[in-house]
């Protein structure tokens, strides 16, 4: 084989190589920059719960301005209305059940819709779990959260709103089943309650998760390590053309 003919034979696969070798780490490179981001977000979540309660105009200004509540501590007074609860089906300390959706009526005629826990499936009825209902005016402190403008994923099911039962925060559908009071105004966000006990010890608060996943530097290494495994790869298979020439 002449050598121009085994440059030419090589070169298909030194462009290949290349192709791959810019796509692998392209892909660890992006890795990097969503551990960067994801490392940036947690930071400033916990920076949001760990910081103290806001009242209620200051959560209204925050939303406006930046249209982002996610997470930062609130502090309401007004009055809770049982009659109509909403369920967000869910699985709390390896059970399944509800966190129980309650509108809350502030002080000044508003309703949120306030996240009061956990309930097993059982105690869907109020009735199993009258001592939880309180009434008259009542302090509740939590984090409040964003709405949702859409399901999360196609996986996720469709909210079964005629049996009250509902897979994704949909604040829309909430609110026009929830039989509110005509002209009622719903505030576009949510609260999740925090530990504090209720009578009875149902609904349980405190359910706010913040388990956001962050393997971005493993998939990083993945991706590099692939690059670097196809260096040598292809460094083994030119010596041995080079060893085969000679």
């Amino acid at each position: 084989m002449t050598v121009s003919a085994a440059r030419s034979g090589k070169l298909p696969v030194l462009l290949s190589a290349a192709v791959v070798l810019a796509v692998l780490i392209g892909l660890g490179t992006w890795q990097v920059q969503r551990l960067v981001w994801k490392e940036a977000l947690l930071a400033n979540i916990q920076q949001r719960i760990s910081s103290p309660p806001r009242s209620l105009s200051e959560i209204e200004a925050q939303l406006e301005t930046t249209g982002d509540v996610d997470y930062v501590p609130v502090r309401l007074s007004g009055t809770f209305a049982h009659d109509s609860e909403r369920f967000f089906f869910a699985t709390w300390e390896g059970k399944t059940g509800f966190y129980v959706y309650t509108p809350f009526r502030v002080t000044d005629g508003r309703y949120v819709f306030v996240n009061r826990g956990f309930v097993p499936y059982e105690m869907k009825d109020p009735g199993t779990r009258l001592q939880g209902q309180v009434s008259g005016q009542v302090h509740v402190t939590g984090l409040a959260r964003n709405r949702l403008d859409e399901k999360p994923g196609k996986f996720v099911p469709d909210n079964d709103v005629a049996k009250n039962i509902f897979y994704w925060k949909d604040l829309t559908a909430m609110e026009a089943s929830a039989n509110l009071p005509a002209e009622s105004e719903v505030l576009p966000f949510f609260v999740d309650a925090d530990q504090t006990p209720n009578p009875g010890g149902w609904p349980r608060g405190g359910v706010t998760m913040v388990d956001l996943p962050n393997n971005h530097l493993q998939y990083a290494v993945t991706w590099y390590g692939l690059a670097a495994a196809l260096i040598s790869v292809v460094g083994v298979w030119l010596n041995r053309q080079r060893a085969a020439r000679t």
